[in-house]
């Protein structure tokens, strides 16, 4: 079904073109990631689909009876108003009559003996039925609760502005709409309300447009891609993943297209240039051509930043902290904890929101003091921080201004020297940006602008508090790079999992009023938390050992039903290896043939993933399924194994 049109819209900031002659439609069922390097545009080209914003050509369609709502980086709330009333504050069919039934209690309760209400209560009552709105109130709570918000009573003017985002976030999942718009829905939010929220969009009817830097996000939620790159927009029917793969192809199009058109202008400015006297016979229709191969060149380079800044020599001692707590007020928040940082530390810091996580990164940065424990700094550490609060910058310098007050040239690592100016264009600041004002910029460019001036003072620790906020992807990736190369110490707050899989191999991770060390990545502790999760479910239910989990898998593969009992005890086979039971040796039998089943299923698995690279919702239950098999697998390999172990013991005892 189609939803909406947008047709040759253009929307130009001052002199600057955002976007220029955009057409596409909108289906139902489409889920649409928008992106594109800070300053492009992004926000704006919601902007003007959910007709907040009006296009200087062009125009936008909507169905007649096509609800679209959009969720925006800065949500307006009545005054006074809860967090609850926000969600259930609507105005959809369902939403009114929960209201309506909702103020009919409070009137009986005030008056019980009011005929008038008694009858105002039924029918609310009544149209509550009617509409199926009863579950409502606990799908908006629910919802503000898998995003964070547990008082469901608070005064929305007393939170925070991340709290704040997430409200909104609940209320505009809650109400009904055919196109739902959302801008950096991923900010400010924990892993887990990440993974929830991913959950709720696969499965959401209608089309979804959004804007995200959460790579893993964009991968499974998104079908089509937008990326607006200088003023164009680039469409692509895939997700994240084979978007990259789709624009890699473009871009070596676009190189050997530009190389054709280089060596025929070489061609026609060797023509053009023959003898003075010639000049005025030539033909006009080649000198146009000439002109026109001049115009059709490329207008620059796109989000390809570079970041080479040295860093400062750092000693033995870099950071070291002993029994370390803090509390506020009568709320501990955590104690104990104990690190040694040591060269080249990169480590990751996660938990859920209100946890501690950046309280713990001030602390360990010497901003705040714990209330318990030490932490000391070396002699040599130069520290950097990068907040997830924008810090006050003053709006009326102009870019290069700011960033000369940090430093006027800096050393790169290959020794050479670069000035400010140098450095603002590695950053996508070209000379005729250096000298805007910074009130001038988005809120993304200001975010790359601060991130700028940290590295411009060459720290050899650096704290990163939610880094990924407000960057866009090709920032991230450059980020990235520059922290493989990177010779200090690094402390990263992030729910970014695809940065925390790209930059960190340590995680300090806060579970349940306990702060836990992990070796490795995000992808790996969080593997770890779902082994923990299968043995905990394992031995609170039927106690089932690890080789009659293999039997289960067997079971499965086999589709055999009647060998519930399958396996036993690996031990106890040893111990009564003198032959093999009835079981055992069905099993020595068929073992072979259920894990070429099972390897034969992965494969099938893995090319129907290959043919569903496009559709994210089916992406995820095949990833599922894949996660399904290869445990399988992995309990078939132990159990052929005992019984190969079992098979080989008996062999031995019958040469002795």
């Amino acid at each position: 079904m189609h939803l909406l049109s947008v047709e040759h819209i253009t929307k130009s900031y001052g002199e600057k073109l955002l976007f220029q002659d955009v057409t596409f439609g909108v289906e139902d069922g489409d889920k649409i990631g928008i992106i594109g390097v800070n300053g492009t545009g992004k926000s704006t080209f919601l902007n003007v689909i959910a007709g907040i914003d009006q296009p200087d050509s062009g125009n936008v369609s909507v169905g007649g009876r096509v609800v679209v709502r959009m969720l925006s980086q800065d949500p307006v709330f009545a005054p006074g108003e809860t967090a609850l009333e926000h969600v259930l504050g609507g105005d959809s069919p369902q939403l009114r009559a929960v209201q309506g039934y909702a103020a009919a209690m409070e009137a009986i309760g005030l008056n019980s003996g009011s005929e008038k209400l008694q009858q105002e209560l039924i029918a609310a009552n009544a149209r509550m039925d009617e509409l199926d709105a009863w579950g409502l109130e606990n799908e908006a709570k629910t919802a503000l609760s898998k995003l964070g918000i547990l008082d469901h009573g608070a005064k929305v003017d007393t939170l925070s502005g991340g709290q704040r985002k997430r409200v909104a976030m609940a209320a505009a999942l809650l109400l009904p709409s055919d196109v739902l718009i959302l801008d950096e829905p991923t900010n400010h939010i924990d892993n887990e309300s990440v993974a929830w929220l991913e959950g709720m969009l696969q499965k959401r009817r209608g089309a979804l447009l959004m804007i995200t830097h959460d790579r893993y996000f964009l991968d499974r939620v998104s079908n089509r891609v937008i990326e607006l790159d200088r003023g164009q927009a680039h469409f692509y029917q895939a997700n994240y993943s084979r978007f990259l793969e789709l624009k890699l192809e473009r871009e070596e199009r676009e190189a050997a297209s530009e190389s054709k058109r280089q060596n025929l202008l070489r061609s026609e400015l060797a023509w053009i240039r023959k003898g003075a006297k010639a000049r005025t016979t030539k033909q006009k229709a080649r000198i146009d051509r000439f002109e026109a191969l001049k115009d059709a060149g490329p207008k620059g380079a796109d989000g390809k930043l570079e970041l080479s800044v040295a860093s400062s020599r750092l000693g033995k001692k870099i950071v070291e902290a002993e029994e370390v707590g803090k509390s506020y007020g009568a709320r501990r928040l955590f104690g104990g904890f104990s690190y040694i940082a040591v060269p080249e530390d990169r480590v990751g810091i996660v938990g859920r929101n209100g946890s501690g996580k950046s309280t713990l990164l001030r602390i360990l940065a010497g901003r705040i003091q714990p209330d318990e424990g030490t932490v000391e700094l070396g002699t040599t550490v130069k520290l950097g921080w990068f907040s997830q609060e924008r810090e006050e910058m003053d709006e009326t310098l102009r870019v290069i201004e700011y960033i000369r007050e940090s430093a006027e040239q800096v050393k790169t690592a290959d020794g050479t020297t670069i000035s400010a100016g140098q450095m603002l264009e590695r950053f996508l600041f070209p000379p005729a940006m250096q000298w805007s004002p910074i009130s001038k910029l988005s809120g993304g460019e200001k975010r790359r602008l601060q991130l700028l001036r940290v590295l411009m003072n060459a720290p050899n620790v650096l704290f990163l508090d939610e880094p990924t906020n407000d960057l866009d992807i090709a920032t991230l990736n450059v980020l990235e790079d520059y922290l493989d190369d990177f010779p200090g110490v690094v402390f990263i707050v992030s729910h970014d999992r695809y940065f925390l899989d790209r930059t960190v191999d340590k995680i300090i991770a806060f579970e349940d009023g306990a702060i836990t060390h992990h070796t490795g990545n995000f992808t790996e502790y969080q593997e770890f938390l779902d082994k923990q999760a299968a043995l905990g479910k394992t031995a609170a239910g039927s106690g089932q050992t690890a080789s009659s989990k293999a039997a289960s898998a067997a079971n499965d593969i086999a589709g055999a039903d009647q060998q519930a009992g399958l396996t036993q005890d690996r031990t106890a086979g040893r111990e009564r290896a003198q032959k093999m039971s009835y079981k055992d040796q069905k099993d020595y039998e068929a073992i072979d043939g259920w894990i070429a089943g099972a390897e034969e299923e992965l494969a099938r698995v893995a090319q129907s993933m290959e043919a569903a690279s496009s559709d994210s919702a089916r992406l995820q239950e095949l990833a599922a399924e894949q996660q399904r098999l290869e445990e399988k697998l992995e309990g078939l390999m132990e159990r052929w194994t005992e019984l190969n172990l079992l098979a080989e013991e008996i062999a031995a005892q019958k040469k002795g």
